[in-house]
């Protein structure tokens, strides 16, 4: 088994160093020695006011699909909308899906396809579709009457597309706000909700942010999970049929750190440097990821979770299937069920 030390600088006033011995997983990819945890490297903040976000290959190349709210210092047309950033050159396509919000985006084939909604808390799911990038056709993708629903993902699962749903009612649902429950598709434009009596995840406290993805037999989903003391970390759990779930035993996913502050865009200004130097942070929410030249981008929310919000970065060195397997490690523990117990 490889070994090697890793140093890395903590950003804080009296700049102490600490050491990591880092380790070969037991499923590959980089962990920590110590805990055997994967390591997840975080890069910094690169960009204000923004948090919903989707990195996605289309064709060969590493996009990051952005919601971008009505009060983002960019926002020229006065109403929220979607966007493509090309990564490698740091810029930004054209505006879509105008007046749609918390959005996600799933790459199938030839075609791109991003779900949203009008207005927080509204029943109604919208899908765009693209080829080219520059004509999106819209369409009500899902209704479901007198529902609150929030932010989505979609994975390609064992049988057709399964899209995790974050909802706030109704209560007899929901239970406390906010809950996951999930809809399949055949073709990613028409969707079922799933049976929410079996199909529905953390309906005894607040689980939001959902991103699923499905990889060898395993829906694995992250999400938002409050904590004592009003923190907001992000956990991980699996399932091999969206019913009984599993909680990784080295839960949290990502948490509030110092490291969330550094800058990994050279293009913020002073006062966004500002800002983000004296911004309270007690969260770690809106993740979402893919694999991609052998690594996995990673990209989260840190803020105060009260309207002050950034955007960060981070990478995991091997494959998505390394960082979420490793997460459960040699685990094999009974199935979770979120609907009788928390964490």
């Amino acid at each position: 088994m490889s070994r090697r030390a890793f140093r890395s600088q903590r950003l804080l006033p009296n700049a102490v160093f600490v050491v990591l011995l880092l380790v070969a997983g037991p499923n590959g990819g980089v962990a920590c020695a110590q805990t055997g945890k994967p390591v997840i490297t975080k890069l910094g903040t690169i960009d204000c006011d923004l948090v919903e976000t989707t990195p996605v290959v289309f064709r060969g190349r590493l996009y990051r699909f952005e919601y971008v709210r009505t009060r983002y210092r960019h926002n020229l047309l006065g109403k929220p909308y979607f966007r493509l950033v090309d990564v490698k050159q740091g810029r930004a396509g054209r505006p879509f899906g105008i007046g749609l919000e918390l959005g996600c985006a799933f790459a199938s084939r030839d075609q791109l396809f991003c779900y949203g909604v009008r207005g927080w808390g509204t029943d109604t799911i919208y899908g765009c579709v693209n080829s080219d990038l520059e004509r999106w056709t819209v369409w009500p993708a899902l209704r479901l009457p007198g529902w609150k629903i929030f932010n989505t993902s979609v994975t390609a699962g064992d049988r057709g597309y399964v899209m995790a749903i974050e909802i706030g009612e109704p209560r007899s649902v929901a239970g406390v706000p906010f809950t996951v429950v999930f809809a399949r598709s055949e073709d990613l434009r028409h969707w079922e909700l799933l049976p929410t009596e079996r199909f529905s995840f953390g309906v005894d406290r607040y689980t939001a942010c959902p991103t699923l993805r499905y990889l060898d037999g395993w829906y694995y989903m992250t999400y938002l999970e409050r904590r004592p003391g009003r923190r907001y970390e992000t956990w991980l759990a699996r399932s091999r049929d969206l019913t009984a779930w599993q909680l990784s035993p080295l839960n949290p996913f990502l948490s509030a750190d110092e490291a969330d502050r550094r800058i990994a865009n050279p293009r913020l200004t002073a006062e966004e440097r500002r800002r983000i130097r004296s911004a309270v942070n007690i969260n770690n929410s809106d993740v979402d990821f893919c694999e991609y030249g052998g690594q996995v981008y990673i990209y989260y929310s840190w803020g105060n979770q009260r309207g002050v919000e950034f955007l960060a970065e981070a990478r995991y060195e091997g494959s998505l299937n390394q960082l979420l397997a490793g997460f459960f490690g040699a685990a094999n523990g009974r199935a979770h069920d979120p609907g009788k117990a928390g964490p």
